[in-house]
């Protein structure tokens, strides 16, 4: 079955590109999500109609994801955690803390966006990718710290 993509759909396609899918596929998911409609002689025309609104609208996204990660670029987090000998950490520093990090910044970022290859296990300085878009990437300056305990 060929359908029209009307929004981006991970691991098919971009917005406004002609895909071929399984049946089940394109009837069952695709189309009753209003992800995209069944390419007949109709909808072709009038998607192309509709290609410079879908061009227009995917500038906008990615301006505002460029905004985006110009903002998340220059923003360097300090995250405490407990550590043990040789500056290990009790635990990890995970997508999550980091996420939950750059919310208290004012930024708000799915945890899903933030490219660990695998969780914070030492204290020091890290530069973590963080894919805002899938043109779209920036990065952010990670500096785990030694928490300060509250014994005196």
């Amino acid at each position: 079955m060929k359908v029209i993509l009307k929004e981006d759909v991970k691991n098919l396609g971009i917005m406004g590109s002609v895909v071929d899918v399984a049946n089940g596929y394109g009837r069952n998911y695709l189309i009753p999500r209003n992800l995209a409609v069944e390419a007949n002689p109709k909808n072709l025309n009038q998607i192309k109609h509709e290609k410079d609104i879908i061009e227009i609208k995917s500038k906008k996204i990615i301006r505002s994801a460029e905004d985006l990660a110009k903002q998340v670029s220059g923003i360097t987090l300090s995250i405490e955690a407990q550590s043990g000998e040789d500056d290990k950490l009790f635990g990890s520093v995970t997508s999550m803390d980091i996420a939950e990090a750059l919310s208290k910044q004012g930024v708000e970022i799915d945890k899903r966006k933030i490219n660990l290859e695998e969780p914070i296990k030492r204290l020091g300085t890290y530069t973590v990718s963080v894919k805002i878009h899938h043109d779209v990437s920036a990065n952010v300056t990670v500096e785990v710290k030694k928490a300060v305990s509250a014994e005196a």
